[in-house]
């Protein structure tokens, strides 16, 4: 049945949005530069974790690739052309997420309807999104008094129902308690297992070790390394990202 609901997101729009490709792209503010030179691909399928310390610009790369804030140097590309495909075959969950004054299921409702899916659809979406996330049970709780883990599964509910091709997380389980980053964490397998490309942010080294294929190390505002997620951790290419993964590296 999951494979069902989120398999092939290529049936929302034409022409794959994947592979995404970074070509110079840097980010100043008041000329202070926040990115610089970020030459990076993203192919279809897997986890991608990019890490680095506090203020390193991680969040910031994923907004920029989500379209939320535009490069001030190079330029981000998908390989589909109109904007309108790429803005329906990608999401992002944040940190933080917000919901309605809603209940539960009005809340993963209201994304759909936003998003034109049609109504036919939308019910079945939404009992199966909810139904793999186990907070069926909750459908009618207001969304904004539940439990901080339940708020965050929500959120990857309302990407998930969308059936994006792409999925941006940035620190999906932070401030969670061990028992609801477990349920997060195997919510976004269930979710990369169906087939959608992952690029998330965490400061939880053993989730990354858990969850990701690659590392992207960034370093004020640079990435210095990029490689498989074993040999980041075990062998390290750069003396910054050595001191990372032993914890020595502040800004």
């Amino acid at each position: 049945m999951l494979l069902g609901f989120l398999s092939n997101a290529r049936e929302l729009v034409q022409q794959p949005i994947l592979p995404l490709q970074l070509r110079g792209v840097g980010y100043e503010v008041n000329g202070r530069p926040l990115l610089s030179d970020i030459a990076e691909r993203f192919e279809a399928g897997g986890i991608s974790a990019v890490l680095g310390p506090n203020g390193a610009g991680k969040s910031l790369l994923l907004r920029i690739c989500h379209g939320l804030l535009r490069p001030t140097q190079g330029q981000v590309i998908w390989s589909a052309q109109a904007p309108q495909a790429v803005r329906a075959a990608q999401a992002m969950v944040f940190q933080r997420p917000v919901h309605l004054r809603r209940s539960v299921s009005a809340n993963v409702d209201f994304v759909l309807r936003a998003r034109r899916v049609p109504r036919r659809e939308r019910k079945p979406r939404l009992e199966e999104a909810l139904d793999q996330a186990r907070l069926a049970p909750l459908a009618e709780r207001p969304a904004r008094v539940l439990s901080g883990g339940e708020q965050q599964r929500l959120a990857l509910v309302k990407a998930w129902a969308l059936r994006p091709e792409v999925l941006f997380l940035d620190e999906p389980t932070a401030n969670l308690d061990p028992a609801s980053t477990r349920d997060v964490e195997a919510m976004i397998c269930r979710i990369r297992d169906a087939g959608v490309k992952i690029v998330m942010t965490s400061h939880a080294l053993d989730q990354v070790r858990r969850l990701a294929e690659e590392v992207l190390f960034l370093y004020r505002g640079r990435v210095l390394e990029r490689a498989p997620v074993d040999r980041f951790f075990d062998r390290p290419a750069t003396a910054e990202g050595q001191a990372f993964v032993e914890g020595r590296l502040l800004w």
